[in-house]
C-alpha cells in the first residue's frame, strides 16, 4: 500500500488577510531528504511507519514509549466512516530498508474529543485532526528515545518534518528549514512539501538545541501553485488527547470540561475547493 486513505488534496484559493501570496510564491522550498542510512535517522527514530491494513499507512511519532501521536483521520476507513480495527494497526518505529527497530500493534487508540471524520475537507476536520495511540508493549530501547513535546511556533519560524510518503515509504524523509506561513491555535499552514502517507508526521521545533514534536501533519494543500501543508498544533489538543485515553483506559467515554466548539470551524481566511 502507498497511500494512506486520509491525506487529501486541498486548493487554498482564498488567503486573503493571512499573508500576501507575492511572499509565498518569494519563499523557497526547503530540500527533501532521505534518512536512508543508520547515520542519517539518528535522532529522528521515534519516527515511524504506521500501517493500517490493507487501507495503507500514515506517519507517526513516539512521545512516550508506549504512546504514538498521529493523525485523527489515519483511524477510519475513508469509505464507512468506522474507526478500524485495533488489530489492522502496526507501528514500526524507525522503519527503513524494510526494517524497523521495533514492531508494536495498538492496544488502544483515540482522536481528539471534537474530532468527527468526514469525506468532506474543512477546518472543522482539520483543527482537531489528531490522536493518539496506546501500544500494546512500550518500546525500551536506548536508540529509540520518545520526543518531547512543544509550545506552538509562530509566524516566521522554521520547523521541520519527518514523515513516509507516497514513493519514499521504505524510508523517513526529512524536510528542514519550513517557514511557518500561518499559526493560529487551531491550525498552522506551512511550506514544508508533504504527501500521501505523510498523514500524522511529526512537526518539529529546535530551540536552544533541543528537538520537540510542536504539529502533526493533517493534510498537503496548494496556494498560488505552491506546496503547503496543514499542521494541527499539539499544545492546544495534547491534553483532551490524553484525557480521552485515560477514559478509554477505564472503559468510560471521556466527556470533556468547559470546551467550546466553534461552529463552522476555525476562520483563517483559507477557502477550500475541492480540484
Amino acid at each position: 500500500m502507498t497511500a494512506d486513505f486520509g491525506m487529501r488534496r486541498l486548493v487554498l484559493a482564498a488567503l486573503t488577510g493571512l499573508w500576501a501570496l507575492s511572499s509565498l510564491a518569494r519563499a523557497e522550498d526547503a530540500a527533501l531528504g532521505s534518512l536512508d542510512t543508520a547515520d542519517d535517522v539518528r535522532g529522528w527514530d521515534g519516527v515511524g511507519r504506521l500501517i493500517l491494513g490493507d487501507h495503507g499507512f500514515c506517519s507517526g511519532a513516539l512521545i512516550a514509549p508506549q504512546l504514538v501521536l498521529t493523525a485523527g483521520h489515519c483511524l477510519y476507513d475513508r469509505v464507512t466512516g468506522v474507526q478500524m480495527p485495533l488489530e489492522d494497526i502496526e507501528f514500526q518505529a524507525s522503519f527503513r530498508n524494510g526494517r524497523a527497530l521495533a514492531y508494536r500493534k495498538v492496544a488502544r487508540a483515540v482522536a481528539h474529543p471534537d474530532y468527527r471524520f468526514s469525506a468532506k475537507d474543512s477546518l472543522d476536520t482539520v483543527s482537531s485532526d489528531m490522536a493518539l495511540l496506546e501500544l500494546s508493549q512500550p518500546i525500551l530501547l536506548p536508540s529509540l528515545q520518545p520526543f518531547d513535546t512543544g509550545a506552538t511556533p509562530v509566524e516566521g519560524d522554521k520547523v521541520a518534518v519527518v514523515s513516509y510518503a507516497q514513493y519514499r515509504e521504505d524510508a523517513p524523509s526529512i524536510q528542514e528549514g519550513c517557514d511557518v506561513l500561518v499559526s493560529e491555535p487551531e491550525a498552522m499552514v506551512l511550506t514544508c512539501s508533504v504527501d500521501f502517507g505523510s498523514s500524522g508526521a511529526p512537526v518539529f521545533s529546535t530551540i536552544d538545541g533541543v528537538v520537540r514534536i510542536v504539529g502533526v501533519i493533517s493534510a498537503k494543500a496548494e496556494a498560488d501553485g505552491k506546496k503547503v501543508a496543514l499542521a494541527v498544533p499539539v499544545a492546544g489538543a495534547l491534553a483532551a488527547l490524553e484525557a480521552a485515553l485515560e477514559a478509554s483506559r477505564q472503559g468510560a467515554a471521556f466527556k470533556p470540561k468547559g470546551v467550546t466548539v466553534l461552529s463552522g470551524g476555525v476562520d483563517i481566511g483559507a477557502k477550500f475547493v475541492s480540484p
